[in-house]
C-alpha cells in the first residue's frame, strides 16, 4: 500500500484560529486557546493518522508585525523556521481581515516553492456578524496577494470544510513512510501539556501583563499507583506580579490550582495531586540563558 506523509505548517496573525484548527483536526487539545493574542509561544506538532496517511501539522505563534524583546523575536523565528521545512503551508486568516503581513515575511512567502493554501476562517459568522459579500471581498483581497494559491473558506470551530481541507492536503503529499509512531498525537510530552494547561488558565483568569510575564515548568511528573503527582513552578518577573498571581490570602492561586486540576485530570484521564511553587525570574523574557533553560531555543 502506498503511504503518504508530510509536514503541514499553519501560520497567520494571532487569533485567526490556528490553534482551534489543529485541535479540531487532531481531536485532542494540542494548543491552548484564549481570546488574548500571543497565547501560543512554542511550535507544536499535532499528528494526524489515517490507514496510509500521516500529516504532521505544526501550530506556530501568531505573526507579530513589530516584535519587541527577545522572546517575541524567538517566536517569530519559529514562524520563519516553519516556512523552511513545510511540505504544505496553510496561511490562516479570517473573514473580513485584510491586514498586510510584515515586508520580510512577505518576501519569505514569495520565495516558497511548496503549495500554499489560504484559509479564510470563521465563515460561521456569515449572517451573524458579516454579510456574504464580505467573504467574497476577503477572497478577492487574498487572491490578489497570492494569485497562485488555492483559497478555502472554513470554520475551524464548526469544522466546516474540514474534510475538504484534509483531502486537498493528501493530494499534495509525497509518498513517504510515517515520520512518527502512528499511536501518538504530538511530539510534545505530557509534562509540556500540563504546563500549557496551567498557562492557559493564567491567560483566562488574569489580566494585563500577568499572562505574558508568566512561564510554567513541570518539575516533577511521577505516576503513583492511583494518581499522578505533579509539581509545577510558576515563574513571574517581579515580586508585585507574584503578589497578584497568589492573590489575597492565596485565593487567586487556589482558584488557578482548582481549575488546572480539573483540566489536567481530564487530559490525563487519571487522578492527580498538583503542587504549585511560585518563583521570580527577573526579566526572563529578555534573557537568552533563561529562555534557553525554558526551552525556547530547542529548535535552533
Amino acid at each position: 500500500m502506498d503511504y503518504r506523509s508530510g509536514f503541514v505548517n499553519i501560520i497567520g496573525f494571532p487569533n485567526t484560529g490556528k490553534s482551534t484548527l489543529i485541535n479540531s483536526i487532531i481531536g485532542e487539545k494540542i494548543s491552548i486557546i484564549t481570546h488574548k493574542p500571543q497565547t501560543t509561544r512554542h511550535r507544536i506538532f499535532g499528528i494526524y493518522n489515517q490507514s496510509n496517511i500521516q500529516i504532521i501539522f505544526s501550530d506556530t505563534p501568531g505573526i507579530i508585525t513589530h516584535p519587541t524583546g527577545l522572546m517575541q523575536k524567538i517566536m517569530m523565528r519559529y514562524v520563519n523556521k516553519s516556512l523552511e521545512d513545510a511540505d504544505v503551508i496553510l496561511l490562516t486568516t479570517e473573514i473580513g481581515k485584510k491586514d498586510p503581513f510584515p515586508t520580510r515575511f512577505e518576501e519569505n512567502m514569495n520565495l516558497q516553492k511548496v503549495p500554499i493554501i489560504i484559509l479564510i476562517n470563521k465563515i460561521d459568522k456569515i449572517g451573524i456578524k458579516y454579510r456574504e459579500n464580505v467573504l467574497y471581498d476577503t477572497i478577492e483581497y487574498w487572491h490578489k496577494i497570492y494569485p497562485k494559491s488555492e483559497i478555502l473558506p472554513i470554520s475551524a470551530l464548526k469544522k466546516m470544510n474540514q474534510d475538504l481541507l484534509i483531502n486537498k492536503i493528501i493530494t499534495l503529499l509525497s509518498k513517504h513512510p510515517p515520520y512518527y509512531s502512528e499511536d501518538i498525537f504530538s511530539n510534545k510530552s505530557e509534562r509540556f501539556f500540563v504546563s500549557e494547561i496551567i498557562r492557559e488558565n493564567i491567560f483566562l483568569f488574569y489580566r494585563k501583563e500577568i499572562p505574558y510575564c508568566t512561564e510554567i515548568r513541570t518539575k516533577l511528573f511521577k505516576e503513583k499507583k492511583n494518581y499522578v503527582y505533579i509539581i509545577c513552578s510558576i515563574y513571574v518577573e517581579r515580586n508585585s506580579q507574584k503578589g497578584i498571581l497568589i492573590g489575597e490570602k492565596g485565593k487567586s492561586l487556589k482558584k488557578l490550582k482548582f481549575f488546572s486540576v480539573q483540566k489536567i485530570k481530564s487530559f490525563l484521564k487519571k487522578k492527580i495531586k498538583l503542587i504549585f511553587d511560585v518563583k521570580i525570574s527577573k526579566n526572563w523574557r529578555y534573557d537568552h540563558n533563561k529562555l534557553k533553560n525554558f526551552g525556547y531555543l530547542d529548535y535552533f
